[in-house]
Parts: C-alpha cells; sequence; structure tokens
C-alpha cells in the first residue's frame, strides 16, 4: 500500500513538470522533487499520471448482446434487450469482470454500474456484481436498476397499447429490495457503493422515486438515474407530468448534489438552469447517443450554466464498447458541432477534468477523489507516453484525448493497492476471462425480436413515422 512514483510527468497550469509522488495507506502523502523513497519504488520516467478516471454510467450486463442489435431507436432497442436479457449469475459476474478490465485499461478507477437485476434472483445478482468488483479491485458505484411500471408505459400512450401490463413486482417490494442490498453490500471503506437508481421517469412512479429519495436521505446515499434521452422521452413526460421531466423530478425532490444523471439530451435552458441550481451533475454518454439516434446532448449550454458534467460509456450494447478514451474524445469533439465559438469548445484538459474530479463530484466524493492532491485516495493511472501511439511527442494530454490511445496505460490503482502493471492486470487471470465469455457464447448474426414486432407500429405512429410497409 505504500509506494513511491518518481519523476512522472504531472500537468501543471502552465505546462507540465516532473515530480515525485508518495503513497503512504492508499493516501497521496507528498508530491515533490526527489523525494525519499517510500515503500516500493515505481519508474514514472516518461509517463503521465493523472487521477483516475469515472465512467460514471454502464450497465455491465450488456456485454452478452454487444454487436448484435440492430439499429434502433431506445425504446425498440430496449424492447430488443430485454428479449434475451442475460438470466445467469454466472454471466453477470464474467460481464462485470469485462466491464472492469476494459474501463480500468483506459483510465477508468471507478466505475457505476447501473445494474439489470434478474427477476427473483435481485440480490443474487447485486451480490454477484460485487463480488466480480471486488475481486478485480476497482472502485464499484453499483445502482441496482429499478422500475415498477412495465416495458411499453415508456412509450408516449404506451399505457393504450392492448398487451400493455403491470409490472410483475410491486414498488413496495422493489424498494424493500434495494434497502436489503444498503444493508448488506454497502461498504465505501471496501470499495463498494450502493446507490438508489430508478431507472427513469419513462418507467417510474413517483412513489418510486420518492422511496429512493427517502432511502438515500436514511442511508447518506447518492442517486442515479436516466433523464430525457430521447424525444420520445420529452413527449412523454409532457404526457404525464404537463411539464418537463426536470422540473418534475425537481418539485418530488429527486434533485441535488447527490444525484447524477444519465443523457439529458432533451433539456430546454429553463431545465438547464434548475440542473445548476440543485448541483445535479450530468452523465454524457455520447456513443450511445450516437448509436440509438438519440440525439446531441447540448453539453456546451451545461458548462456555461455552471452544471457539472462527466462521461460515461453507456451499456457495452448501446455502446458496444467500455473504452472511456474514446467516450471522452467523443464526448469533447462531438460539440465542435453545436456551437460555431471555439472559444467554448472542450479543451483536452478539461475533458480530462471532466472524466477525473467530475466524476468525483457526480458521486458526492470531490473531497477524497478526482485530483492529484495531497490527502486525496490513491486512485491513480500512469499512461506510457512512449507508446506509439501517444508519439511523436507533443502535448501529453492532447495525445491521450484527441488520439487514438492503444495500450498506453501502463499502471494504475485503487486505493493506493495496484491493479495494473506493466499493462498487464495483477488481480485476475484476463485469458481465463476470455476463455470463459468465448466458450459461453457464439457466433450469431441476426436475432428476431416479438417484442419490437409488437410495439414498432405503434412506437412509428406517435413519434410521427411514416407506417410500415
Amino acid at each position: 500500500m505504500n509506494f513511491t512514483i518518481q519523476k512522472a510527468l504531472l500537468a501543471v497550469p502552465d505546462g507540465y513538470t516532473t515530480l515525485d509522488v508518495q503513497v503512504v495507506n492508499g493516501i497521496i502523502t507528498t508530491i515533490g522533487e526527489n523525494l525519499d523513497v517510500i515503500g516500493t519504488a515505481i519508474n514514472g520516467e516518461n509517463k503521465l499520471l493523472l487521477p483516475g478516471f469515472f465512467n460514471a454510467h454502464t450497465h455491465s450486463s450488456e456485454k452478452w448482446q454487444r454487436g448484435i442489435i440492430p439499429p434502433l431507436p431506445l425504446e425498440l432497442w430496449l424492447a430488443h434487450l430485454y428479449d434475451f436479457a442475460p438470466l445467469d449469475t454466472e454471466q453477470v459476474y464474467l460481464s462485470a469482470l469485462g466491464t472492469a478490465v476494459e474501463t480500468l485499461l483506459s483510465g477508468g478507477t471507478s466505475v457505476v454500474d447501473h445494474l439489470v437485476l434478474i427477476p427473483g434472483q435481485e440480490l443474487e445478482t447485486i451480490s454477484t456484481a460485487v463480488r466480480a468488483y471486488q475481486e478485480i479491485g476497482i472502485r464499484a458505484f453499483i445502482a441496482p436498476l429499478i422500475q415498477d411500471e412495465s416495458l411499453t408505459a415508456g412509450m408516449p400512450e404506451g399505457k393504450l397499447l392492448p398487451n400493455h401490463e403491470s409490472y410483475f413486482r410491486s414498488t413496495a417490494e422493489t424498494l424493500a429490495i434495494i434497502e436489503e442490498a444498503v444493508i448488506k453490500f454497502h461498504r465505501p471503506e471496501a470499495g463498494i457503493n450502493i446507490l438508489v437508481a430508478p431507472t427513469g421517469i419513462q418507467l417510474c412512479t413517483d412513489a418510486l422515486f420518492t422511496g429512493c429519495i427517502e432511502l438515500s436521505e436514511r442511508y447518506n446515499l447518492c442517486r442515479h438515474s436516466h433523464l430525457l434521452e430521447t424525444k420520445a422521452q420529452e413527449k412523454l413526460a409532457a404526457e404525464k407530468y404537463g411539464c418537463s421531466g426536470v422540473e418534475h423530478l425537481n418539485r418530488i425532490g429527486f434533485l441535488s448534489k447527490n444525484t447524477s444523471l444519465a443523457h439529458c439530451v432533451w433539456l430546454t435552458d429553463v431545465d438547464i438552469q434548475i440542473l445548476a441550481e440543485t448541483k445535479s451533475t450530468v452523465v454524457h454518454n455520447p456513443l450511445s447517443n450516437l448509436r440509438l439516434g438519440s440525439g446531441i446532448a447540448p453539453i456546451l449550454k451545461y458548462r456555461q450554466a455552471g452544471v457539472n458534467v462527466t462521461f460515461g460509456c453507456d451499456g457495452a450494447s448501446s455502446n458496444d464498447s467500455q473504452d472511456l478514451l474514446e467516450a471522452i474524445k467523443i464526448g469533447s469533439i462531438l460539440h465542435n458541432m453545436t456551437d460555431f465559438d471555439y472559444q467554448s469548445w472542450i479543451t483536452p484538459r478539461q475533458a480530462v477534468g471532466m472524466a477525473s474530479l467530475g466524476g468525483a463530484k457526480g458521486l458526492n466524493i470531490d473531497e477524497q477523489l478526482g485530483s492529484l492532491t495531497v490527502g486525496k485516495k490513491a486512485d491513480l493511472v500512469l499512461y506510457d507516453l512512449t507508446n506509439l501511439s501517444l508519439l511523436p511527442r507533443t502535448d501529453p494530454i492532447g495525445l491521450l484525448v484527441l488520439g487514438r490511445p492503444v495500450n498506453v496505460v501502463n499502471s494504475a490503482w485503487v486505493n493506493g493497492k495496484q491493479i495494473i502493471a506493466d499493462g498487464k492486470i495483477t488481480t485476475i487471470n484476463v485469458d481465463e476471462l476470455r476463455k470463459e465469455l468465448f466458450n459461453r457464447s457464439q457466433w450469431e448474426t441476426k436475432v428476431k425480436s416479438l417484442t419490437v414486432a409488437q410495439i414498432e407500429p405503434h412506437y412509428r405512429q406517435v413519434m410521427g413515422l411514416s407506417p410500415l410497409s
């Protein structure tokens, strides 16, 4: 747990400098020149040291469907996903490990897993993800994905569909499961955090949201939810509440400095001001928004209004990747298209700050994590600046964010424990993980979703699209 990183490159306001960093009992204790070695000496020469990034929104178990779901908007994509969701805790375990490996190897030391629960095995699902994340050593924020309305309720006028059914589990039963999970598994000091995480206004009643608010206040938990990801959700909010989804969540008290909200694509200027006033965090998931045709979130407007923004990969079948550096790059340069005033465009250094300190703020732990600061926890990443994809030498952070870095993470620590050394995960056998993922899957080209076929005509009608021929 004690080590000294020697002669690493650190970013300073006017450029970079070479410094040593001492870590004792998982805490950064000293940053300076030519420090005495405490514990293990780590060679930081020609390496960039940054705080670990946050993969601030994903769904690990989607890994089993990546690359196979056809081009569909979210509402139909979800129907396809649900028809083929894994019902096996071993799959949950392996996909959580895989999500953690990909996140770590792209600079992330924390992951927010909006975890899909197996019906009837909810606590086993959570326990399995906890076991996986503890084994690999990533800092995990497990946000069990809960709802109390069935899938068709998530579309405008969806309750009018002839096959609309009530959700299979009551609101009270769902909240009881989450409370039990908090009591059993919420151990921040051990790197495992439980969040209250209603999936979103489209599939949750006010009773579920208010129940989550009560749990978060009783147990001091963060809150996480999807918000206004699609145009259909904007329409649905007006239908359900007679106002925007943001206004409604603010009225019932869900928004706060402890609240992070994934997507936030279809927000008004008034909505943005509400997020700023409530100190809520937006998690930008640019790749899934592009993949599902959801739209481009007005991230520059959020930043100009003072809203905290960070990045997520989103689930591995709406992005099909857990490469955090890719999400950071696209999430930065995408917005050069939305505002002609280049003075507001996101710089590589700003992007790094959003991915690290921004992620910590979204989970209300920015006093403990998110920057290279004496007294903060040692969630650290060393990048190899001699790697071909980071050469020739120019601006190291510019190369990392704007380039296409490949295998550039040399070392990583979570809470002072080394998880990556010489580019390799040290805590689990990744070759064995690859073998398991390969053997438990098969090559596929097309799978037919019956639910998509049932609800697609209604979706096209309410969204003003021409009928299917």
